[in-house]
């Protein structure tokens, strides 16, 4: 068996025990955090709040305005990434919980759960014998724009902290409680908007042959959106493209209006579909107008690349949940879309799923909405999520191949409670 295997299992058995110690107060800073979610752009609290819990361990300076950055373990060579959002949403708590939001944010997508778990995970290797450095990413923005990934990514951040890999954890009430998804490949969608404005010529509604009747044109282009997706992408990759809105007039019945809009989101899985698919539409939007004497703009607003997980990173993470006692779980792939993915453009990294439940909700809220509330149990699982990433990110940066055989020899080792 490999001894640097061994030297990884004999730190992830020690790490997991110093966590457990961790937990109690990290489910408390929980609960502090989601009382006082602050929106995107407007992280700063959150962030010293965490500098605080973080101050004997690890120092932090700022990034990306909100933000913050630091690195423990080896002082140089590589080092292992593990990243937390900062940011709330603008929704009105429904909880009932003792802790709930009144600001008129929310924690709605469980980022007090990331942050409360990332500086338990912090605390418990503060002493441990670390093989590579692990960098704390406290991210703000990544529920608007600009994103917070990608200005950390653009400021050099990964480069001058030698960030080889990057871990995510995010929970979701789509995987079962408990388990932790991993899964090589295409996870999450790149999200572009489209903007399609149909301008024309407006005019009396009892008279349509002396202006351009724009509600008709704006009105095809939206019917045809969805052929254009069907003769453009293969159907083996998943991509949609949603209108969100559509406007025309003013509230009159009897006036044709000059102009219409479509505002819409194209999701896409591979990289190779994203701007064909835009081109297509683009083509489409301006003949289907003029084909009713107006004229079409089309613009794309591009938001997040796609989020495609190392598969080795993925395949080494399940290994090591095993060894933690972390039951996997199927993929978790989705058409919706998290920054994370510029840190898997910049490096090879990996994004976890973390199955969580709302007690007491049947069924289950989903992400964002106004109920949505893990469980305090899902501190440590998360905690344990980006452990597994850190381990296996560790293997692939030492080089080690990662054998049947080595875990087959460590099952007679299990880890101490």
């Amino acid at each position: 068996m490999s001894p640097t295997i061994v030297r990884l299992t004999e730190l992830a058995s020690r790490w997991n025990v110093a966590l457990e110690r961790e937990l109690p107060a990290a489910v408390r800073l929980r609960r502090e955090l989601h009382a006082a979610p602050c929106l995107s752009g407007r992280e700063h609290p959150a962030k010293e709040r965490l500098v605080e819990a973080l101050r004997d361990h690890i120092p932090i300076e700022s990034i990306a305005d909100a933000g913050g950055v630091g690195r423990m373990g080896p002082a140089d060579g590589p080092a292992i990434a593990v990243r937390a959002e900062l940011d709330a949403l603008p929704v009105t708590e429904l909880t009932g919980a003792p802790f709930a939001a009144a600001n008129g944010a929310m924690h709605a997508c469980g980022h007090d759960v990331h942050q409360a778990a990332l500086t338990a995970l912090l605390r418990a290797a503060h002493g441990l014998d670390l093989p590579l450095g692990l960098v704390a990413l406290l991210q703000p923005r990544e529920e608007s724009y600009p994103s917070g990934a990608l200005d950390v990514v653009d400021a050099g951040v990964l480069e001058r902290f030698g960030i080889a890999h990057v871990i995510g954890a995010h929970v979701h009430p789509g995987v079962r409680k408990g388990a932790v998804a991993a899964g090589g490949g295409f996870i999450n969608a790149a999200a572009d908007e489209i903007d399609i404005r149909v301008q024309g010529r407006g005019g009396h509604a009892a008279y349509p042959h002396q202006a351009t009747d724009t509600v008709v044109a704006i009105a095809n282009i939206a019917i045809a959106i969805p052929e254009v997706i069907r003769r453009t992408v293969t159907p083996l990759r998943p991509a949609i493209i949603s209108i969100g809105t559509l406007t025309a007039g003013e509230g009159a019945a009897n006036v044709l209006p000059g102009q219409a809009r479509i505002l819409a989101t194209m999701r896409t899985t591979d990289p190779a579909d994203r701007q064909p698919l835009f081109d297509a539409v683009r083509v489409m939007a301006q003949r289907t107008a003029e084909a009713y004497g107006a004229r079409a703009e089309v613009t794309r607003i591009e938001g997040e690349p796609a989020l495609i997980n190392d598969p080795a990173l993925a395949a080494g993470a399940d290994d090591w949940l095993a060894r933690l006692g972390v039951d996997g779980a199927e993929p978790m792939r989705s058409l919706g879309a998290d920054d994370f993915s510029y840190f898997c453009d910049a490096v090879p990294s990996l994004m976890l799923f973390v199955g969580v439940e709302t007690p007491g909700q049947h069924p289950q809220p989903a992400l964002h909405h106004p109920s949505f509330l893990p469980g305090d149990e899902s501190v440590g699982a998360v905690a344990r999520a980006l452990m597994a990433g850190y381990l296996a990110a560790a293997e692939r940066v030492l080089g080690i191949e990662h054998h049947r055989s080595d875990l087959a020899a460590l099952e007679n080792a299990p880890f101490d409670a």
